[in-house]
Order: C-alpha cells, then structure tokens, then sequence
C-alpha cells in the first residue's frame, strides 16, 4: 500500500470506529479493552489523541510523566477518557481526513493505531470489525521492521508467521498460521487464546504463557 491508501484505510476505520462506539451504551463504554488497563471509552478517546493533541497538552504530560513515554500515553489517555463520550465520538469524527502525525511517528503508525485500536474495542464487545488483509500487511511489517515499542523479534523468537491471505512471513521456527490480520494483532501482544491461528508455534505459545 502507498500512503494516500494507508490514510484512506485509516480514516474508514475512523468512522467505522465512531459509528460501533455512538451506538454503545454505558456498560459498552465501561468494558475492559484488550488494552491493559484501559476501558473501551479510553482506548476511543485514545484513537484520537495523535491527531488532536497540541504542544502544550503534550508538555503537561511529559512533565507528569516524568519523561516516560509509555507512561505519558497512558496518563493522556485516561484524562482524555473522562470526556463525554459525544465529544470522544465527535473528536474521532473529527480526524477523519486529517494528517497529523505525533513527533517521531510516520504514517505507517497511525494505520498500526487505527487497525489494532478497532480490534481492543470491537473483540472484546463480540463485535465483527474486518482487517482488510493488504493494510494488515503493511501494519505488521512496519511493527517488525521499527521493533518498539512491541518488540515482536523477542515475544515471538523462534517462530515463524505465516499468513494465509497474504503470504506474507517473517521469523524462523514453529509455524504460526493465520490471517495476516490475526498476526498483526499477535505481532502488538494482543492475547494468542483469542486469535485465529493455527500451526505448531500455538503450542509454543501456549507453553510461553501470556506475554
């Protein structure tokens, strides 16, 4: 996929994401995500923060992180999931078309943010939200290729990906099989016992333990 594909993928997950999220009630919003420690309204409030978050917002939260980046995220977010929720729905409307990226990141990674971050909210909730395989593609590979923040080369050491839609592989070992989009959440540390994989590297897994 080029660039002006990723965003048109991203902004169509944007929506769908606004839509599954406008039509929840308060048990929905409250519901745990597969993000550890995070509600379903706060990853919702998180899918738009990269877009919307201005400097002086990011400077309060670097300085109440004390400079950790992980915790920043997740201090930003939480504040950010204590919005109404029509404002969390109407802020993730609003980046739909939009650009901005967060320092440091490309436009690979709002696409890595937008395809699991629909997952986080829609499996948990025994929601259907499809992977389009060619953009679960080019997310896995960037996850691999740029390592952190997930840093699949060590979760995942001595296994080999294989995707049955896309063809794409990567590691070597047991073989993990499934859609690429499966991978891709695998890839981000989403839980192995939810995914559709086959292959002897699941049982790999299963004796590693939750990651």
């Amino acid at each position: 996929m080029d660039k002006d594909e990723s965003w048109a993928v991203i902004d169509d997950v944007r929506v769908t994401v606004a839509d599954l999220l406008e039509a929840l009630d308060d048990d929905g919003w409250a519901s745990p995500s597969w993000c550890d420690g995070w509600t379903v309204r706060d990853v919702g409030a998180h899918l738009s923060m990269a877009a919307t978050m201005g400097t002086l917002e990011t400077i309060r939260w670097v300085v109440a992180a004390r400079g950790s980046f992980d915790r920043m995220i997740d201090l930003a977010t939480r504040d950010r999931g204590k919005r109404p929720t029509t404002t969390i729905v109407a802020e993730l409307r609003g980046t739909v078309g939009s650009r901005r990226l967060a320092p440091t990141t490309t436009w690979r990674d709002p696409l890595i943010d937008a395809l699991v971050h629909s997952q986080d909210i829609a499996r948990p909730l025994g929601r259907d939200l499809p992977l389009p395989p060619e953009a679960a593609r080019e997310a896995v590979e960037w996850v691999w290729q740029r390592r952190a923040p997930f840093h699949p080369e060590r979760a995942l050491a001595g296994l080999r990906l294989v995707a049955t839609d896309t063809g794409w592989t990567r590691g070597e070992g047991d073989e993990v099989r499934g859609e690429t989009g499966e991978l891709l959440l695998l890839s981000t540390g989403r839980p192995m016992s939810a995914l559709g994989l086959d292959g002897p590297g699941v049982a790999t897994l299963d004796a590693r333990g939750p990651r």
